[in-house]
Order: C-alpha cells, then sequence, then structure tokens
C-alpha cells in the first residue's frame, strides 16, 4: 500500500486514524503490516492530540481576552 500524504487538517487525521484502526480490528493481518499500520496510528494519535491542544490554548486565549469568562480545564461529563 503507497503512503498517504500527511493529512494536514485536524479532521483529515483522525479520518485517516479511524480507517487504520478499522483495519487493524479487521485482524487477519500480516504481522509486518500490523506494525506498520500501529506505527501510522501512533503519528496520527499525536497529530491529532497536538492539533486539539493548539485549539484548546487559542480558545483560552480567547476567553482570556474577552475577559468575561476564565479559562477552564475541559470536562467531559458523559462518562
Amino acid at each position: 500500500m503507497p503512503e498517504e500524504p500527511a493529512a494536514e487538517t485536524f479532521e483529515a487525521s483522525l479520518d485517516a486514524l479511524e480507517k487504520v484502526v478499522k483495519e487493524l480490528e479487521a485482524g487477519d493481518l500480516p504481522l509486518e503490516r500490523s506494525l506498520d499500520l500501529f506505527e501510522k496510528g501512533m503519528a496520527l494519535s499525536e497529530t491529532c492530540r497536538k492539533q486539539l491542544e493548539e485549539a484548546e490554548s487559542r480558545v483560552e486565549i480567547l476567553m482570556r481576552r474577552a475577559g468575561e469568562m476564565q479559562p477552564q480545564p475541559f470536562r467531559n461529563d458523559k462518562g
């Protein structure tokens, strides 16, 4: 499988990560292919994490500039 160009947007990175996960979950892959996919998935995961951290920082800066609200850590109360 040829290498795909690096995903530039969060959405593209997340989509590529989902494809990697689906292929790994399907199973019946040779060990080398599984390792390649795992490595690619880890890199995509790191890319998504960094992009989310950057977005969070930008939101906090905007909130501070507005002066109306203080930045609060994101809490996911759904679980």
